[in-house]
């Protein structure tokens, strides 16, 4: 069992991991802004609160971890660079704390070019992306050349269009065009970033993850 530092637990995807990591027998230390809104006891769950912004909680969050798990994303009102400057600011307590691992969670608009095969479907969306979500998207590639350049084990997990449908129990890891779909429910999802707290076959990877 590992002990895990967790941002992002009050997302849905991040509540989906931290319910199965701890039913899993994982501990996990989750960096909240609002613990009230997580509304959950757990032996093995220590809420610390605080902003994955804020580099103190962050460190806070980190020291002790055997690896961290990135879930956090943009909300309405999020500042324009928040993965990013998230992301340094874990990768910074992560040097100093020794942890030498993390997963990270974006979306499939991100372009891993080394695998994947992006058909007109997909090259269709990600040109919506870059004029609807133009700031979710390019804080999303900054935080992969950030986590790229950084000399920790990494992986950034991909997916579709996300669902809330009780879990399938199967799905399929591969890439943008290549063995996927269009759609992946978020309890699967965490499902296979949970597999991935004990798995490095997809570290220094961006697998698309999809049914």
């Amino acid at each position: 069992m590992k002990k895990i530092a967790l941002f992002g637990a009050t997302g849905l995807t991040g509540r989906q991991f931290l319910e199965q990591a701890l039913a899993a027998g994982h501990e996990v230390v989750a960096l909240v802004r609002n613990p009230a809104k997580l509304a959950l006891n757990h032996p093995l769950l220590h809420v610390i609160p605080g902003d994955v912004l804020d580099a103190q909680a962050v460190a806070r969050t980190v020291q002790g971890a055997e690896l961290v798990v990135s879930l956090f994303g943009h909300v309405k009102g999020s500042p324009e660079w928040l993965q990013t400057h998230g992301t340094q600011n874990i990768l910074s307590a992560m040097q100093q704390a020794g942890v030498k691992r993390i997963i990270s969670l974006s979306g499939g608009g991100l372009p891993f070019p080394e695998k994947d095969k992006p058909k007109f479907p997909d090259l269709l969306i990600r040109t919506i992306m870059k004029i609807a979500v133009p700031k979710v998207l390019n804080d999303a590639i900054r935080h992969h050349q950030v986590l790229a350049a950084s000399d920790r084990q990494w992986v950034i997990v991909r997916g579709p269009r996300l669902t809330n449908e009780t879990a399938r129990g199967n799905y399929r890891v591969g890439w943008v065009g290549v063995n996927a779909s269009t759609s992946i429910g978020r309890a699967d999802l965490a499902h296979f970033i949970l597999r991935l707290v004990e798995d490095a076959t997809f570290d220094k990877q961006m697998p698309f993850v999809s049914y």
